[in-house]
């Protein structure tokens, strides 16, 4: 995807017979996953016909625990509404290592015409939409079911457990109350685990690589809203109003001196996007009212504090300078999503080992994000991206995610089923 921003962490020296000890289980690995190709495609085609939304993920979550249950895998259901949770008790004692697959799609209407095209529709804020798995959230499904049949059939050599998470609603759900892995966490999946590992597809990342980041990899996520009340009067005499709209301009302008004078960009970037403005109704009549919503990115506590504190500052300053009320709301979503720098580095042979070191890139902070960040605010996490692109393709013109047109190389899930299950022969090794 793009060339890499920073160094890398050295990977810590580790006890050579251990990891060697469960390294020879690679080539065990990647046949079980060559031999399963064809299901994996079979399942992640079937999901992508049948998408759901968030706490909707009925059929899929059927699906999924049918399957872990004919491999001997203990299945707990309705986790979190609708979510899914597998237990693997290997054959040998050891850490637990717990491996996360999303399962809800969008309100998106599918453009593209392929045999196994969604055919779902729902009611969504009121409106009558398509559902399509325009993220791939039926991608990372599959592949973790096709991880599920590979551990299972190897248990015995298994030097710990496995914990399946199968999530529902990682894209929130439309009413604002907790849900997706927020939720699954507070049920307690994450009490006996000791590492999580996830992945997601990457619509504009070539097929066959891997992209990784230590540290903050994916932001933060908060909604704000602001609602600005002046004076309201006849638009030929202005001055007998306290303008709003007026008002809102300078407070859209201002917010941007925080990312240009307020943020080190040189460590982190952040965004502060003003999405909708809505007040008015007539061409000379100023209002009373203006309201105003928007998105803000950051990566890291430290960083997200400082962002909401400036515009705190500017938004009520402006507004009591122009006389106006203001009501400011800033509403915490998803954390950013933070690799653990020591796991990422102890991990990296293990990603290489599954592409190869040239397919495995380091890759710029991602103002995209991820609810897996709850699940790594419990234990040591790493969360890496897998390419989807079709060979040669440009990333520039490729359809992004949330978009009508996404589309997926499927000639990459065979790597995603080998990275994730090295990652769990790995970690078992290394403790």
């Amino acid at each position: 995807m793009k060339k890499v921003l920073m160094p890398f962490l050295i990977a810590p020296i580790l006890g050579a017979g251990t990891v060697m000890a469960q390294s020879s289980l690679r080539p065990e690995i990647d046949s079980k996953a060559n031999s399963i190709e064809s299901k994996v495609i079979e399942w992640r085609r079937d999901i992508h016909m049948h998408p759901e939304l968030g706490n909707q993920e009925f059929r899929t979550a059927k699906k999924v625990a049918d399957h872990l249950r004919s491999l001997g895998i203990e299945v707990t259901e309705e986790v979190a509404i609708t979510g899914v949770v597998g237990f693997l008790k290997g054959g040998k004692p050891g850490p637990t290592v717990a491996l996360r697959a999303d399962m809800d799609a969008l309100p998106v209407t599918e453009r593209n015409d392929l045999p196994f095209k969604s055919v779902n529709t729902a009611t969504y804020n009121g409106q009558e939409t398509g559902v399509m798995h325009a993220c791939g959230h039926d991608t990372h499904v599959a592949i973790l079911m096709g991880v599920a049949e590979v551990l299972a059939s190897m248990k015995d050599e298994l030097e710990g457990n496995v914990k399946f998470f199968f999530q529902p609603a990682e894209e929130g759900v439309y009413d604002g109350s907790t849900a997706g892995a927020e939720l699954m966490v507070q049920e307690g999946v994450m009490e006996d685990v000791d590492a999580v590992f996830g992945l997601h597809i990457a619509s504009q990342m070539e097929v066959g690589k891997i992209g990784y980041r230590s540290g903050p990899a994916m932001a933060a996520v908060d909604n704000l809203e602001i609602t600005l009340k002046g004076r309201q009067a006849h638009g030929a005499s202005p001055w007998s109003s306290v303008d709003p709209i007026v008002t809102s301009s300078q407070i859209v302008m201002g917010l941007q001196t925080i990312l240009s004078r307020s943020v080190n960009i040189t460590e982190n970037p952040a965004v502060v996007t003003v999405g909708a403005i809505h007040g008015g109704i007539r061409h000379n009549i100023i209002p009373e009212e203006v309201e105003m919503i928007g998105t803000i990115r950051t990566f890291g506590d430290e960083q997200q504090e400082l962002v909401h504190k400036r515009i705190t500052e500017i938004v009520t300053n402006i507004a009591e300078s122009a006389g106006a009320e203001v009501d400011l709301k800033i509403e915490k979503l998803y954390p950013s999503t933070v690799n653990d720098p020591a796991l990422t580095a102890t991990m990296l042979p293990t990603l290489q080992a599954a592409a190869g070191e040239g397919n495995v890139i380091s890759m710029p902070p991602v103002t995209g994000a991820e609810d897996f960040s709850f699940f790594q605010r419990e234990k040591p996490g790493l969360f890496i991206n897998l390419g989807g692109m079709k060979k040669g393709g440009d990333p520039t013109t490729t359809p992004s995610h949330h978009t009508p047109g996404f589309y997926i190389d499927e000639g990459g899930f065979t790597l995603g089923v080998r990275a994730l299950s090295y990652f769990v022969v790995d970690y078992m090794g290394m403790k």
